[in-house]
């Protein structure tokens, strides 16, 4: 077994206003996802300006946090929710749902494209490959926050989490931040400039997250107000069953296109 090294959440705190780790997380990942956007329009030579790419990303940002909060209300405890709806805009209670955030980045996506009249498939390319950067620091954040850990385990890494009981268990964030953020990211990093058809980065980034999601949620605590459903996968299983599903569906399709 190894200790939990007990970072504090917080960086610093000033009277009621606290900076923490997993705030700041996701502001690095937005940083990197931009700038790395931003070179990849200059050296495909798109003439995408940083205004331009200011503009999308506060489109993205507004629907990846609308999405993930109101994916987490539907898909992880809408019973609750609908006996107290007011709780629904209470975000610093927590509860974020990843793929609810990627719904709600499609469709600012979509309405961005649509508005400046560009070709959805290859803009979604070339974000699809950043986000894997935000993913893999949001779980080192869940990490530091003792959240999101994994089933009780006897492997030699197992950790005993503050807020997980008195047993060992899976330190999973750190599975998920592998998986989904250094693999996933390298992976389509290498493979940005193969050639493909536009659209198959993005096919692939839902394949692969599907897939990597899906294993890493076996040895993840499923959610106290869910547990098992139909006593054997978790939500988080059926909807990245669903993503590889829809990956694979997009794949074909923007290969015969």
């Amino acid at each position: 077994m190894i200790s939990y090294p007990n970072i504090s959440p917080e960086i610093v705190r000033v009277g009621p206003l606290a900076v923490r780790w997993y705030g700041i997380m996701y502001l690095i990942g937005f940083a990197a996802s931009y700038f790395l956007v931003r070179y990849q329009t200059k050296k495909k030579g798109l003439g995408l300006g940083k205004d331009f790419v200011e503009s999308l990303y506060s489109y993205l940002i507004i629907g990846l946090l609308l999405g993930a909060r109101f994916g987490y209300v539907v898909f992880y405890n809408l019973a609750y929710y609908l006996q107290h709806p007011v709780e629904v805009f209470a975000i610093w209670h927590g509860g974020m749902s990843f793929h609810g955030g990627l719904i709600g980045s499609i469709a600012a996506g979509l309405l961005f494209c649509r508005k400046y009249d560009l070709d959805f498939w290859q803009m979604t390319d070339i974000v699809i490959v950043t986000a894997p950067i935000g993913l893999g620091l949001g779980r080192l954040g869940n990490f530091i926050n003792g959240e999101l850990y994994g089933r009780v385990s006897d492997v030699p890494w197992a950790m005993v989490f503050p807020g997980g009981g008195p047993f060992p268990r899976h330190p999973s964030q750190l599975y998920e931040f592998l998986l989904e953020g250094v693999a996933l990211f390298t992976l389509l990093w290498i493979l940005k400039d193969r050639g493909f058809r536009s659209g198959v980065l993005s096919a692939l980034f839902l394949i692969l997250y599907g897939l990597f999601r899906f294993s890493v949620e076996f040895f993840r605590e499923p959610d106290a107000q869910l547990g098992y459903l139909f006593r054997v996968v978790t939500m988080g299983q059926i909807l990245s069953a669903f993503m590889i599903i829809i990956g694979a569906v997009i794949l074909y399709a923007r290969k015969k296109a």
